[in-house]
């Protein structure tokens, strides 16, 4: 994003976010409804909320953001009832906002250090390492084949082939079906990219990744402009693998601190419940299955 685009965001984020509370809500009268054209609050209603002048807060919906202190956006976050999440990603925009224009970088996506494939190696459920552009960076072998699907060739996944998982929701007709509530991952995936997208303005990879699928997808270019975000630690999603059926899964995320930027995902099933029973059945075939892929592409190993 380059520096007016950064700007720009800020005020698109504010009026996104005033405009999915009403009035009502937060406890202020409504004497000319008839008259209103916003679907939210308006501007001034924000600024009373905020305890904050119109002009001043307009300003810094206008994206003039200098001098603005950490108390003024925490009463904005507060007028508008912005979640973790979205404070966060207010902050975020704020800090780009104010920083001296850098060059956008190209990030390559490189194989994670050997401490870390170890622990993937070594959990027993599927665990993968993505980017902060979700390019699937590295796994254990049990996670490639839970993910086969996103390979073009799902019955043998080959790890040296990069994927990427905002793209195969998107732009795969597969996602459809590997996702059966679809709607609700498409939304998690793009609340979950224009988080990270906020966290770092200048990764070229982000940037590409958006202006592709923004050209490609309907679907993307419509959640893309709601500007909604989310963070992401734990919780569970259901999906349907082509061998084994439905698979109800737990995860936690977390990021990995020595390495910016890349993010460790585990997975875990219920023990005793038909999605542990998949999820064995799911393992037996990876035993194979990736073996043989092995043996196909000698050179590689799962680490990469």
């Amino acid at each position: 994003m380059e520096s007016t685009n950064r700007v720009a965001e800020i005020g698109q984020f504010l009026s996104s976010r005033r405009a999915k509370i009403t009035p009502e809500h937060v406890g202020l009268p409504v004497y000319d409804a008839a008259k209103r054209r916003v679907p939210g609050l308006r501007r001034q209603e924000v600024a009373t909320l905020a305890g904050l002048s119109v002009d001043y807060y307009t300003q810094i919906e206008r994206g003039k953001v200098n001098g603005v202190s950490e108390s003024v956006l925490d009463a904005i976050a507060r007028a508008l009832e912005l979640d973790d999440a979205e404070r966060s990603h207010l902050f975020d925009l704020h800090r780009s906002a104010l920083s001296s224009p850098q060059r956008v970088r190209s990030r390559r996506t490189k194989a994670v250090r050997p401490m870390v494939q170890r622990l993937l190696d070594g959990y027993t459920g599927p665990a993968f390492v993505r980017n902060a552009r979700h390019d699937l960076v590295a796994a254990n072998q049990l996670a490639y084949v839970f993910y086969s699907p996103l390979y073009p060739d799902q019955l043998h996944p080959d790890p040296s082939k990069a994927v990427n998982f905002v793209r195969f929701c998107f732009l795969d007709p597969r996602a459809h079906e590997f996702y059966p509530d679809w709607d609700q991952m498409a939304d998690g995936a793009v609340n979950l990219l224009r988080t990270d997208a906020g966290r770092d303005p200048y990764d070229r990879g982000i940037s590409d990744l958006v202006g592709e699928l923004s050209t490609r997808s309907e679907e993307f270019r419509v959640r893309w402009a709601k500007h909604n975000v989310r963070l992401h630690y734990t919780g569970t999603k259901t999906l349907h693998h082509p061998v084994v059926g439905e698979i109800t899964i737990g995860y936690e995320t977390m990021p990995l601190p020595a390495d910016p930027g890349l993010v460790l995902t585990l997975y875990s099933v219920e023990p005793g419940s038909p999605s542990a029973d998949a999820m064995t059945l799911l393992a037996n075939w990876a035993a194979t299955t990736l073996t043989a892929t092995a043996a196909d592409h000698p050179a590689l190993t799962t680490g990469e």
